[in-house]
């Protein structure tokens, strides 16, 4: 008991009681909020998966976790997202409970149902934009002209590698080729931003840049082909420009020449002529370049415009995949006919169940195919890469 008689009785004493019965409030909110978010930190990372497992090992009298003779199998759900491309993944997960109370986790191979992450063979999946712009090294050589395709060591060809998938119906099917990609940039650039990734594009071995635009070609899903001189009827009056194979020149220059073209760029299924009526009707000087080609594993597209042309003889007696255009599309260049030629290049695919038509990048071809690609797509139409027609010309 206080001396100081003037001093109200208790006053210090119930002042301190409040100090100690907020400070024990706080004190219990506090540790409460702690222990709700760490509840709902577990739930959000396993859900009620988690809370059952961090259950079993915080407390050693309940027996969730299997003995020392008994194995436990637990299967993670599937990524309902993420395809597998092997359903023969997965994992055994297996317990065990040693005898301090600790708990000893053991993963062995398991079956799995098909659900998982996707495995990818970059060097097998071709047309996959995440893969497409880079070579498959095992199908390429190095030569003084660069590296140059070749067919690997299980056969895989590069026609086949690189080229763009189809649904496999056997409906009306149409390849449209633009050629002449390399030249202009405009141009170039153009066709690989509004053009459907059906289209299959030919780069000319002159141009510039191919490497780059390659590669952004293969990104949106084209497949390509290099483009390559050949002497026309009315050369040097006509000249195709540097690197023209020639009828007088020997067969080992031509094909040095043919590999300087192929050694621009990467990822193409074939070779396709730029004009060369008078070498096209050249059987001797034609047959060592097609050999050359089929050796490597590509295909030839003849354009179609040379009625002399010896390609289809001499592929058909060595084996080579290849294909013809049976229409050039913007021989006016003007919108409404090119449309009028798409229009004709339906029809014979109608009739014959596929077509090739043949064009080149030109602002005026460009619009046409987009709009009239759109089109067709909406009748039915299919418009399939030059690799899919041309391997069918080959007899099993």
């Amino acid at each position: 008991m206080g001396t100081d008689l003037h001093a109200p009785l208790g006053q210090n004493r119930p002042a301190a009681k409040r100090r100690a019965r907020r400070f024990s409030a706080i004190t219990v909110f506090g540790f409460l909020a702690v222990l709700c978010v760490l509840g709902l930190s577990i739930y959000g990372m396993g859900g009620d998966e988690a809370l059952k497992r961090v259950a079993t090992t915080t407390s050693p009298k309940q027996h969730s976790v299997p003995s020392p003779s008994t194995n436990a199998e637990e299967t993670a759900a599937p990524s309902p997202s993420m395809p597998r491309s092997n359903p023969n993944s997965g994992a055994n997960i297996e317990r065990t409970l040693t005898e301090d109370g600790s708990v000893v986790t053991k993963y062995t191979p398991r079956p799995r149902d098909g659900g998982g992450p996707v495995l990818l063979d970059a060097q097998r999946i071709g047309q996959d934009p995440r893969v497409a712009a880079q070579p498959n090294e095992m199908l390429l050589e190095e030569t003084p002209h660069g590296r140059l395709p070749i067919v690997g060591p299980d056969g895989l060809r590069p026609m086949d590698q690189y080229a763009r998938p189809w649904s496999g119906a056997r409906g009306t099917r149409i390849t449209i080729v633009v050629g002449g990609l390399g030249l202009s940039q405009t141009g170039t650039q153009r066709a690989i931003q509004q053009l459907p990734a059906g289209v299959t594009f030919a780069f000319a071995a002159s141009g510039n840049s191919l490497q780059r635009w390659m590669q952004e070609a293969r990104r949106s899903g084209h497949e390509i082909l290099i483009q390559v001189p050949f002497e026309p009827f009315d050369y040097p009056a006509n000249d195709p420009g540097p690197g023209t194979l020639l009828t007088k020149t020997s067969a080992k220059q031509n094909l040095e020449r043919l590999h300087e073209a192929m050694g621009k760029i990467t990822n193409y299924t074939g070779i396709m002529n730029y004009l060369g009526g008078r070498y096209l009707a050249d059987a001797d000087a034609l047959e060592p370049i097609l050999r050359d080609v089929s050796k490597r594993g590509l295909l030839f597209l003849d354009d179609g415009t040379s009625g002399q042309s010896k390609t289809a003889v001499i592929a058909k007696a060595i084996d080579l995949p290849h294909a013809f255009g049976d229409l050039t599309l913007d021989g006016q260049l003007q919108a409404d006919a090119i449309l009028k030629k798409l229009d004709e290049l339906e029809r014979i695919a109608a009739r014959n169940g596929r077509a090739v038509g043949i064009a080149s990048a030109f602002d005026e071809s460009i619009d046409a195919i987009r709009k009239w690609s759109e089109e067709a797509s909406r009748r039915g139409i299919e418009i399939v890469g030059v690799s899919t027609l041309a391997s069918e010309s080959v007899a099993p």
